[in-house]
């Protein structure tokens, strides 16, 4: 049997900067994995794993760690994960023969998919479905001296058409600001985690903001369809993604949705082009096994049949955003920001030592690594790290909803001075210490003018607004207990 009709070489090298962007990405979300499970999902987490999979059947979050949990088994996971995937950076899987390079690319699949299942809401996002998705199409690309199939390079072009549309989708049928051009009056500084750059994006003059607007309407709700043209079309849409995700990445910290949608959009270019600024030459390719074609046609038609659910709900009056329609995350919707906030509302934690409660009290603030805290305090650029509890504390903002699970055993874990829950903090207002007393408050907070930053220095300016956990002490349980 016979492969012309079902490889082409001319994309060898958009295949393989695909392959090392996507292992990079798989590094940096093995290395967050690695370095926040404990304090968020351990064994003594505020979300412990073991009490999530002993409430939840295996079939509706099928993972490893069903078969056993240890938080020494998770960092060996993790790590496990980091070391692959920058094994897989560094082209391990480059000369390797088929069977073997689809092995090396299924074992990061499992093993991140393992960790997402049981992540709860710190895992809730839509990057990491999507990085879900396009880990398992990649499992059937193929060595670097094979040539691409065909047919998974159409399936990466499916799911970046997906990510684009979708997220155009949600913007039209949600907020009237997204349809009168206004939203990025507020967005940057709105959006969860602005970054060093979000502040000079706020203070664009406002007609700029609606062009900003327009462009992203164009580059979401028209180019994804150019995605599926003849070339040179497509590398010119592919072009808009990048560019378009690029400025995202300037303007705010979205862990690795940017950079992964980035990574989708490289297999679309035309890979004589790539070739262009890749070291090195094109080996010569050989012809893939046939064995290897039956079990990319079986995905292609696993993938059109998974697709109808995703397909109804992009036309669909009520669009989700960022479902997942099977436990194995294979075929997901996608969308971002079909609202938008007109006021940021921070959620800031204090603490006291002192022994009670007096009009008197002196409350120190505890800073965190990445979200708004002091003003004077330039934001960080985090991306594509992801800072997990930062974010679930911007949802907080807008919804105490969103922290009813999680937020009291995040004030018990501080109350008791828990070690690993305050290493993914900035500073700790109790070095050697304990607080007697936690509280949190919300605050507003807004992007200074430009000439309130020459007269201060300061990025914010803040407002104090209602108490949102009243003053808790530390129960003899180990719960947080409200005082009158």
């Amino acid at each position: 049997m016979t492969w012309e009709w079902f490889t082409d070489p001319d994309y060898w090298a958009s295949r393989l900067l695909f392959q090392r962007m996507l292992a990079a990405i798989y590094l940096v979300a093995f290395v967050c994995a690695a370095r926040q499970f404990r304090p968020l999902l351990g064994e003594r987490g505020i979300t412990p794993i073991p009490r999530f999979v002993a409430a939840t059947p295996f079939r509706a979050a099928p993972s490893i760690f069903y078969l056993r949990y240890s938080d020494r088994l998770f960092a060996t996971v993790a790590w496990t994960g980091a070391a692959l995937s920058a094994a897989l950076l560094l082209g391990l899987a480059d000369s390797a023969p088929v069977w073997l390079s689809m092995l090396l690319w299924a074992v990061p699949w499992v093993l991140y998919l393992s960790i997402v299942n049981v992540g709860q809401v710190w895992y809730g996002f839509g990057w990491e479905s999507l990085l879900a998705e396009a880990g398992f199409l990649a499992i059937f690309l193929g060595p670097a001296d094979t040539a691409p199939p065909v047919l998974v390079l159409w399936l990466l072009r499916w799911l970046l058409f997906r990510v684009e549309f979708g997220a155009g989708m949600i913007k039209m049928r949600g907020d009237r600001c997204w349809r009168d051009l206004t939203c990025l009056y507020y967005h940057h500084e709105t959006q969860p985690m602005p970054g060093p750059l979000s502040w000079y994006f706020h203070h664009l003059p406002k007609p700029l903001h609606k062009v900003e607007v327009l462009a992203n309407h164009f580059a979401q709700l028209v180019v994804p369809f150019a995605l599926f043209a003849p070339q040179p079309v497509a590398s010119v849409a592919a072009g808009v993604v990048i560019v378009t995700q690029g400025w995202l990445m300037l303007s705010g910290n979205f862990a690795w949705l940017n950079a992964l949608t980035i990574t989708l959009a490289v297999p679309v270019l035309d890979g004589r082009l790539v070739e262009r600024v890749l070291p090195g030459s094109r080996p010569e390719l050989t012809e893939p096994p046939g064995w290897q074609l039956v079990l990319v046609v079986a995905l292609t038609v696993l993938v059109t049949v998974l697709s109808y659910r995703p397909v109804r709900n992009l036309v669909a009056r009520r669009q989700l955003m960022n479902y997942s329609f099977t436990s194995l995350r294979l075929v997901n919707t996608y969308g971002a920001f079909g609202g938008i906030t007109r006021r940021r509302h921070e959620v800031i934690i204090e603490g006291t030592d002192d022994p009670e409660i007096t009009p008197g009290t002196v409350w120190r603030e505890y800073e965190f690594k990445g979200k708004p805290g002091d003003p004077r305090r330039r934001p960080p650029q985090v991306a594509p790290y992801h800072l997990r509890l930062d974010w679930m504390l911007w949802f907080v903002g807008i919804s105490t909803h969103y922290g009813r699970t999680w937020l009291p055993g995040l004030v018990a874990k501080l109350l008791a001075g828990d070690r690993a829950t305050l290493r993914l903090l900035r500073r700790d207002p109790f070095p050697g210490s304990l607080p007697t007393f936690v509280r949190a408050r919300l605050f507003t907070y807004r992007f200074t003018t430009a000439r309130e930053r020459r007269e201060t220095g300061a990025w914010w300016v803040r407002d104090p607004g209602p108490t949102i956990v009243r003053p808790c002490r530390l129960s003899p349980d180990g719960t947080p207990e409200p005082v009158a």
